[in-house]
This record gives structure tokens, sequence and C-alpha cells, in this order.
């Protein structure tokens, strides 16, 4: 007999007659985390304030949503965007991040520069608060029993109730336990947080830089461990499309980084001026 997993019996947390979905939480709860440690970074650097970073995380955590769900609606195989009702019905999961990435970003580094926050400074101190987001975030999977990988006997194997072991036109037997990818990301994700806190404070990092380690860190993960997913997703070439949005993502960050550091090589100092001095946003 090998230990497993178990998964949750119910896919909401119910505090009396109040029912919340825990998909749901858990992004609310990464984006408070995000919001937090990005607020104390952009305090401690000198280049913002608690409430610039509350002001732009509005918007910019709207816009990550709006465009993580319509990556997966446009990417998912069951092409959910036939059914828009569905698409609206976010505590069912389907969040991609490559959109929530795009989306989420670019509205921050825009409002950053309305609010004449240096949007260098906000990407080096959002850099680790966005994989301490999904860190938590992941955890919304395993309440929803989806996203997990292939079938495994591992010690750590996650179990799945009957009703979600048909995948991508497969249907387990019962008692068949799974690679639990929601835990490899979330992992990933935290020493990805350590990772990048260290790098800042062994390397002398350009302004903005830090943003680019992330991203090359993430899709790093996101490659192998997209790898073991068995979910319904677009694929060719022997690779799922998240596999190949990845090896793009990281190829250009490798060399974004190589030719960066090539560039500057001879410079006296590693790290350049921020592209804008802070100014308080009422001033």
């Amino acid at each position: 007999m090998f230990a497993s997993i178990p998964s949750p019996s119910s896919g909401s947390i119910n505090i009396g007659p109040l029912a919340i979905h825990a998909y749901g939480l858990m992004i609310a709860l990464g984006v408070i985390a995000a919001v937090w440690l990005c607020g104390r970074r952009l305090e401690s650097a000198g280049t913002g304030t608690r409430e610039d970073i509350n002001s732009i995380a509005v918007w910019a955590v709207l816009a990550g949503v709006i465009g993580s769900r319509l990556y997966w609606a446009v990417t998912d195989k069951s092409d959910p965007w036939r059914h828009p009702a569905k698409i609206l019905r976010i505590w069912e999961g389907g969040l991609g991040i490559p959109g929530g990435l795009i989306g989420g970003v670019g509205v921050g580094l825009y409002l950053a520069k309305r609010r004449h926050v240096s949007r260098l400074a906000l990407a080096t101190a959002a850099a680790p608060a966005i994989p301490l987001a999904q860190a938590i975030g992941r955890w919304g999977n395993y309440w929803n029993q989806e996203l997990f990988g292939r079938p495994t006997t591992l010690p750590w194997a996650l179990r799945i109730d009957d009703e979600h072991l048909t995948q991508n036109g497969v249907t387990y037997p019962h008692g068949t336990t799974f690679h639990p990818t929601f835990l490899y990301e979330s992992l990933w994700n935290v020493a990805l947080v350590g990772v990048l806190l260290l790098i800042e404070r062994k390397l002398r990092l350009r302004p903005g830089r830090l943003m680019v380690v992330y991203v090359l860190g993430y899709f790093s993960g996101r490659f192998w461990i997209e790898g073991l997913r068995i979910d319904n997703a677009d694929s060719g070439g022997g690779l799922r499309l998240n596999q190949w949005v990845s090896l793009v993502v990281v190829a250009g960050s490798i060399t974004f980084l190589v030719v960066d550091w090539w560039r500057h090589r001879h410079d006296p100092e590693s790290i350049e001026p921020a592209d804008e001095e802070y100014v308080p946003a009422d001033e």
C-alpha cells in the first residue's frame, strides 16, 4: 500500500449557510500576498508607496483575470468560447497564466507610468511577488480536482474522486492515483521566490531584469510540469501548446539576458538609473 494525498470532498468551504468557492478564495489569497510583498518592496526601495501598488493592483489584477480567462477560452481544446456563460464561471477553473501575465503586467506597467512610479522599479518589486501569488493560487486546482498529471504510485500521489477520472477521453479505474501537478508548480514557485530574492541580494542586476529572470524561471518549470498533465489541451509536434509557449518564452528570456549583459559588460556599474524618478501621485 502506498500513501497518497486525498482530494477535498467539495470545492467549497462552508461557513454556516455561507459557501465560499475555494478556487476563488485561493486566487484572492494569492493576490493579497502578492500586493503586500510588492508594496513592501517598493517602499523599501524608496520608489513608490503601498498606496501606489494598491491603486495599480486593482486594475492590474482585473486585467490579469480577463487576460488569463481569454487565453484559456481561446486555447482550451473543449472550445469554451462557444459557450459564453461558461466563460463567466471562473470559480470552475480555467485561468491561463500566459494570458494573465500579459494582461496584468501590461496594465500594471501602464498605470505605473500614470502614477509616476518607475516601471523598471515596479517590475523588480513585482518579480518575486507574482510567483508567490501563483504558489497560493495553484491550490485552487486541488480543490477543483483538476489539472493533475499522469497516473503514478508515488507516495505523494493524488487521489481523485470517480467523477473526475475521465480525462481527455480516457476513463481511469477507480482508485487510480495521479501526479499532483498543482503541488509541483506551487513548490516550484515558492522555490522561485527564494531564488529571486537571493539573486537580488547576491547579484547587481540592472533594474527590471529580475522580472525577466522570473519569467525564465517560471516557464522553465512550467515546461516539465505541463508535460505531466493529462487534461484536454491543444497539442502538436509531440508537445502541448503551453509547452511550446514555454519554450518560446524561455528562449526569448535567455536571449534578452545574454544580449543585455553583452551590451553592458563594460559598464562600471551593472545597474542603470531607473527610467523615471518617483514622484508621489498627488503632487
